[in-house]
C-alpha cells in the first residue's frame, strides 16, 4: 500500500484572527493534501476551538497540542509526524491558493525533484494591491538548488521563506533537516542549507500563498524582546552561514556571493540596536558582539569596500560604547 503523497505542516500560535481563512484554503486544495498536521504550539486564544470546529472539514488534519516552544519547535514536531513523499510548510496566519501544490507535485514526481520553488503574494489586508515576491523572475528548468542559489545572490534577492517550496520528504531526512530551536529567522539556515544540497530543482513562478503583513503594534517590552530575538538570531544565522561557506572551497564565485550574502544580512543588526527602547540593553548587546568576535566574522568575509567601511565603523562604535539612533 502507498504512503500518503503531500504532508502539510502547519505550527500554530494565538493566531485566532487569521486561522479560519487560513483552514479555508486548506479545505480547497485540489488536489487535497493527504495529511495536514496542525503543530498547536500552546495557544491560549481561541485556535483550539477554531480547530475543532474544522475538524469534520479537514478529515486529515491531525493536530498535536505541546507547550510553547516557538515555531522551529513547532515545525520540527511537525516533520516528525510527516509521512507524505512530498512535504510543503504553511504558517497559520497566511493562506493558500486552491492550486497552490498541484503543477509542484506533478513536476516534482515527473522530473525526481529535491524541491520545487513556488512564488507567493505579500498580502496586505487591503491596504495596497497585493504583488507578487518574484516579480520578473523566469521559471527555470531542472538545476541544481545551488545554481538557484547563484543567480539569486547575483541578482541581489533571495527570500528564504520556507513556505515557498515544496519538498521530496526523502531529501529532508536523508540530510536529517531541522529547524533551530527559539531562533527568529529560522528560514535562512533551513533555505540555504537545502538549496546548497539539493540536486535536482525548478522554480515555477506559481503563486502557491498569500503572505499576510498585517499592521503590527508593540508596547516597548516587546519591541525590546522582539528586536533583541531578532539581533540574536542574526548572530547563529551569520555563524552558520559562515560555516557554509567553508565548504565552498570547489566553487570560489559561490563562496564569494554566500559570504556577500551573510555579510550583509548581518549587517542590518544595526539598524535594530537603535531601534531598541532600552538604550542600557542595546549598547550592552553591541559590547557583547565585539566581545564575541561578531565583528571579526564579518570583517573576515567582508567583499568590498563599503562593507569594510561599514563594519568598522560599528566597530569603533563598539569601542566608543556608543549607539546611535
Amino acid at each position: 500500500m502507498s504512503g500518503p503523497t503531500l504532508s502539510i505542516v502547519m505550527p500554530v500560535y494565538n493566531v485566532a484572527p487569521y486561522l479560519p481563512r487560513c483552514l479555508e484554503s486548506l479545505a480547497a486544495l485540489n488536489p487535497p493534501a493527504d495529511e495536514i498536521i496542525v503543530v498547536d504550539d500552546g495557544s491560549t486564544d481561541d485556535c483550539p476551538r477554531i480547530l475543532a470546529e474544522f475538524a469534520p472539514r479537514l478529515p486529515q488534519m491531525r493536530v498535536i497540542r505541546q507547550e510553547n516552544g516557538g515555531l522551529s519547535a513547532a515545525r520540527n514536531t511537525g516533520l516528525d509526524a510527516a509521512r507524505g513523499k512530498y512535504l510543503a510548510f504553511v504558517d497559520s496566519d497566511d493562506f493558500v491558493a486552491s492550486d497552490a501544490y498541484a503543477e509542484a507535485l506533478r513536476l516534482a514526481e515527473d522530473e525526481n525533484l529535491d524541491m520545487v520553488l513556488l512564488n507567493a503574494n505579500y498580502h496586505f489586508e487591503g491596504r495596497q494591491a497585493d504583488y507578487a515576491i518574484y516579480a520578473d523572475v523566469p521559471a527555470t528548468d531542472v538545476i541544481a538548488g545551488r545554481e538557484w542559489l547563484r543567480r539569486r545572490f547575483r541578482a541581489g534577492r533571495l527570500l528564504h521563506m520556507v513556505w515557498m517550496h515544496l519538498y521530496r520528504r526523502e531529501f529532508i531526512e536523508a540530510h536529517h533537516y531541522r529547524f533551530v530551536p527559539r531562533l527568529i529567522h529560522e528560514d535562512v539556515i533551513w533555505t540555504t542549507r537545502a538549496l546548497l544540497a539539493a540536486q535536482r530543482v525548478r522554480y515555477t513562478g506559481h503563486v502557491a500563498v498569500h503572505y499576510r503583513i498585517p499592521l503590527r503594534r508593540f508596547t516597548p517590552e516587546q519591541s525590546q524582546r522582539r528586536l533583541q530575538a531578532i539581533v540574536d538570531s542574526s548572530v547563529v544565522n551569520a555563524q552558520a552561514l559562515a560555516a557554509m561557506c567553508a565548504t565552498r572551497n570547489d566553487d570560489p564565485e559561490l563562496r564569494r556571493l554566500l559570504a556577500d550574502h551573510l555579510v550583509d544580512g548581518a549587517l542590518s543588526v544595526f539598524h535594530k540596536l537603535p531601534k531598541m527602547p532600552d538604550r542600557a540593553a542595546a549598547a550592552a548587546t553591541l559590547q557583547r558582539l565585539r566581545r564575541e568576535g561578531f565583528l571579526r566574522l564579518l570583517w573576515r568575509h567582508a567583499q568590498n569596500l563599503p562593507q569594510r567601511r561599514r563594519i568598522a565603523r560599528h566597530w569603533l562604535r563598539a569601542w566608543l560604547g556608543g549607539i546611535s539612533r
